[in-house]
């Protein structure tokens, strides 16, 4: 005779589940720059990618169990070619593709058998603005958050992005973006994911993309080889000279701030010559 479960039990049980197996991934995130949008996740493979084009100005990042996002990509993928071709392929955007996608996460989430995905999505579209970029954040449950300017998922994410929104502002260069977001992703050394023995994040274990506001049809293009690592190395000798300026400008000043004094005295009063 099976037991009885309660759905409000059940779906505790399922988002406990999800949750902790999207937890286990390295973190990602994602960022707006002066040229378009930022992706960076570490990753070792160069086969299995984590950030993907989805269509023209659409890109794909997600974390959690390789097999389940690769599945939804696909079907992303599919979704945006056949919406292109019926309509028109202005109408395919992002927004659509985060309805699209919360919409098959939840429905999976919600059936009484099988297991839920244990994934977390990004779906970004770069516009002809700043102003017009979206960034969306889908989890496991098909729920959906718009996340303005910059959004970290996966592993210890409340952690890295408590560092990028120290890091981030608007109008940040390319070399200034990857500066932040390396030193974001490095906050997940702190919540104890370089105590496992992860090596220091550098060009042969990061994947990194790019949505170039400038291009104008396919703007998806991943940064890798030496122009990555010039890139890193950039923006970790700036972050350097930013630091020693900051503590240049904290330290105190050597001389003193007491005012000048006469000429010394002798104990009777009268001055030493």
């Amino acid at each position: 005779m099976p037991f009885y479960v309660s759905p409000e039990q059940s779906m505790r049980d399922k988002a406990d589940y999800a949750r902790k197996g999207v937890a286990r991934s390295r973190s990602s995130v994602v960022l707006q720059y002066s040229g378009g949008i930022l992706m960076v996740t570490p990753n070792m493979s160069s086969v299995l990618h984590k950030i993907s084009e989805i269509y023209d100005r659409i890109a794909f990042a997600a974390v959690g169990r390789y097999n389940e996002y690769e599945v939804l990509r696909k079907a992303g993928v599919t979704y945006a070619d056949v919406t292109g071709y019926q309509f028109d392929r202005g109408d395919v955007t992002a927004r659509g593709l985060a309805n699209w996608y919360a919409q098959a996460l939840g429905t999976n989430f919600s059936e009484p058998t099988g297991k839920p995905y244990e994934v977390e999505i990004v779906v970004a579209e770069v516009g002809a603005k700043p102003d017009g970029d979206q960034i969306y954040r889908i989890s496991w449950d098909g729920s959906v958050s718009d996340e303005p300017g910059f959004v970290a998922f996966g592993g210890p994410a409340d952690q890295v992005a408590a560092a990028l929104k120290e890091r981030f502002s608007d109008g940040m260069s390319l070399t200034e973006a990857l500066g932040a977001a390396l030193a974001a992703l490095a906050a997940s050394a702190a919540a104890g994911a370089a105590a496992n023995g992860q090596p220091e994040l550098t060009a042969a274990n990061l994947e990194v993309a790019i949505l170039d506001r400038a291009r104008a049809h396919r703007t998806f293009r991943r940064l890798h080889g030496p122009r990555l690592e010039e890139l890193i190395t950039e923006s970790r000798t700036a972050a350097t000279a930013e630091n020693a300026e900051t503590k240049a400008a904290d330290e105190p000043s050597s001389a003193s701030d007491e005012p000048p004094t006469g000429p010394s005295s002798a104990g009777d009063g009268s001055p030493k010559l």
